[in-house]
């Protein structure tokens, strides 16, 4: 009988993550429309002053997942990636490595993992991973401020969720 071999091990795989875990105040579909619906994820998807502008989301394998960072003092950052997987109202991945079409996209940065988990009187546990493909852009996105920033995106969608 052959031995298994463990696909992460023989490729050479890793786990270069920041992981972000919060309890959040609505339901798994209210943080689905909030993500998937361009003129909501504007609300709130940036650490403000900073805005994002151009979204296009598309929730399906191969679909977009693009929009346009805008900072306070003039500065412009495209962000245009994919979706890797899609369980509505449940867990979905997006990546910079690939544009649609399935195109090599330069130098890519990360794959982003949000699972959520429905909890008693609405709630929902929201946990947001950030994986890199090294542990130097790893601590890199670290030191970008990875834990605040994402921090302060989760507590402005938290605040938003009413609403929806």
């Amino acid at each position: 009988m052959a031995q298994e071999i463990d696909p992460c091990v023989a490729t050479g795989a890793h786990e270069h993550a920041l992981v972000l875990d919060r309890v959040l105040n609505g339901t798994p579909e209210k943080i689905w429309k909030a993500f998937m619906t361009p003129e909501i994820l504007a609300q709130w998807f940036c650490p403000k002053p900073w805005s994002i502008s151009d979204a296009v989301i598309e929730p399906e394998v191969g679909g977009r997942f693009a929009f346009t960072m805008h900072g306070p003092d003039g500065e412009v950052m495209p962000n245009d990636g994919v979706f890797l997987l899609v369980e509505p109202h449940r867990r979905w991945i997006t990546t910079d490595a690939f544009v649609k079409g399935w195109r090599p996209a330069g130098m890519p940065f990360m794959a982003a993992e949000i699972e959520l988990t429905p909890l008693p009187d609405g709630k929902t546990r929201y946990v947001a991973t950030a994986r890199h493909w090294s542990e130097e852009t790893m601590k890199q996105h670290e030191a970008m401020g990875f834990h605040e920033g994402w921090g302060t995106v989760a507590d402005q969608l938290n605040d938003l969720l009413p609403s929806l």
